[in-house]
């Protein structure tokens, strides 16, 4: 009797798609793990680290300003702020027509920075303020620098380069990130105008009010963190006078990097801690 081969070649080749299916469906189902893995750690466990560093480096700076009040008293009447840390330096000139008071009425005692001493650069990466916007119940440390590793991944704020530190005339501009890693600025988009955002420093608390908005810019459009800013696509949005403003940016829609959105405020007050 003939053995059927031409059968047990067909019955060979099914078994080997079988397990070639097999095999292709344990695959897929394994980088479907890691890639949940890799999304739970970029939306869950960054967030979780992020904020928990964050409000750890927000304790220790009020613990040293706290320590410094008890050992020195007021510090920021000295000659600047110990440590190396800064609030107050700019590189604008005292003679700058920008250094007037926004906002109405002209009681010169109540110029915004007047009545803090300017102290060195922070040191890059440095820690050295707190951003408080209550209507989001925030309070994040601010940090020299804009690195990711270094600042904005630690759920930092990060103060850009060359621009106004606190309280100066010019523009305090902020950037950090919306989606994982803490993601402070995440509901920048909330904010309106009046409300109320606090920078605190060693030697005093500056109190800025939300005016203005840009819902969606080019990443490139360096405008809107200038001293007078006023973005350079939308040309419509921002100031036209030299004043005492706070810039905050992030990347916008949610998980993309393809946009930025920016809300600007004004200095209303500064009073000393």
């Amino acid at each position: 009797m003939r053995v059927p081969v031409v059968h047990q070649r067909a019955r060979r080749r099914r078994a080997r798609r079988a397990r070639l299916l097999w095999n292709a469906a344990e695959i897929l189902v394994t980088l479907g793990v890691v890639l949940l893995l890799l999304v739970a750690h970029q939306l869950w466990w960054t967030n979780r680290q992020a904020r928990e560093g964050a409000e750890r480096q927000v304790q220790a700076l009020e613990q040293e300003w706290g320590e410094g009040e008890e050992e020195g008293g007021e510090r920021g009447s000295g000659g600047g702020a110990p440590s190396g840390r800064s609030e107050d330096t700019s590189t604008a000139d005292d003679s700058d027509p920008a250094h007037t008071r926004p906002g109405s009425g002209d009681d010169s005692r109540r110029t915004p920075g007047s009545a803090a001493t300017p102290a060195r650069q922070p040191r890059w990466d440095q820690a050295y303020a707190i951003l408080t916007i209550p209507r989001l119940d925030l309070r994040v440390p601010v940090a020299e620098g804009i690195s990711k590793p270094n600042v904005l991944n630690k759920g930092y704020a990060g103060h850009y380069p060359d621009t106004a530190q606190p309280g100066r005339p010019g523009n305090f501009a902020l950037a950090g990130h919306r989606n994982t890693h803490g993601e402070p600025f995440r509901y920048i988009n909330r904010l309106r105008e009046g409300d109320r955002i606090e920078v605190e420093t060693r030697s005093a608390v500056y109190t800025y009010v939300v005016d203005r908005s840009l819902s969606q810019t080019l990443p490139g459009d360096g405008g809107v963190i200038r001293p007078v800013p006023r973005s350079t696509v939308h040309r419509q949005y921002g100031y036209t006078d030299p004043g005492y403003y706070l810039t905050l940016t992030t990347c916008t829609p949610e998980y993309t990097s393809r946009y930025r959105l920016v809300v600007w405020g004004q200095l209303r007050s500064m009073r000393p801690r």
